[in-house]
């Protein structure tokens, strides 16, 4: 990456429920910040694993997590609050599936990820960055997606989605120029969404204001070119 980070931290107000979470809950679904995971270890079993990055409050992890308890989820997040909050769904829901990271995500898949780890990755709704001066930061460039397609696996899943239409164009650029990555839609197409991917609070008001989203989902092809 260039430096850049593609996020700011906010200073929002964490409730105390999500206090109690970071300190009693976390040390239990949390993972460290740095070191090569090893992913059976960290989840007790052998299972197709999924990396969120960037969940929010964590409700499409956890309504994915619910729905397929045959699968890890490993969730990267740097806002507290929203940390807080997956954990305390976490706990009320009694899931075992799901681990936690609070870092960046560059770091994580730079530093943390083995190649070829991953099933698959999801990105909801990342930061826009919607001011010209500030597109350098968007999270979706050229060598973040390489990072990307170095953990996935063969045929693995990436699955974006952004209700900025610039953004979404954006992205549709980046990963079409990117060779590890294959359009099932056809090349320049973007998915219609699948009723697997959990509609969020967020994403329910947008519409209801009439906004449009765009899903964009491209598997990881077998490339003789690329060194993992």
């Amino acid at each position: 990456m260039n430096g850049l980070r593609s996020f700011v931290l906010r200073t929002g107000r964490v409730t105390k429920a999500q206090e109690r979470a970071m300190a009693v809950l976390l040390p239990h679904y949390g993972l460290p910040d740095q070191g090569i995971l090893d992913l059976d270890s960290c989840f007790g079993r052998s299972a197709p694993r999924y990396l969120e990055i960037g969940f929010g409050m964590g409700g499409a992890l956890l309504a994915m997590a619910a729905a397929h308890p045959e699968r890890d989820y490993l969730g990267v997040e740097v806002h507290t609050p929203g940390v807080g909050c997956l954990l305390q769904g976490l706990e009320q829901q009694a899931l075992t599936n799901v681990r936690v990271i609070c870092s960046d995500a560059v770091g994580v898949l730079r530093d943390q990820l083995s190649a070829q780890s991953l099933d698959g990755i999801y990105i909801f709704f990342p930061d826009p960055w919607h001011k010209t001066r500030h597109h350098k930061r968007r999270l979706v460039s050229p060598i973040f997606v390489k990072s990307l397609a170095r953990v996935l696996k063969t045929g693995g899943l990436l699955h974006l989605a952004t209700d900025w239409a610039d953004y979404a164009r954006h992205m549709l650029k980046v990963l079409e120029a990117e060779p590890a990555f294959i359009n099932p839609q056809g090349a320049g197409v973007y998915a219609e969404r699948p009723a697997a991917r959990p509609l969020t609070k967020f994403e329910a008001r947008g519409q209801r204001l009439g906004h449009g989203v765009w899903d964009l989902i491209y598997r990881r092809q077998a490339d003789t070119h690329h060194n993992p």
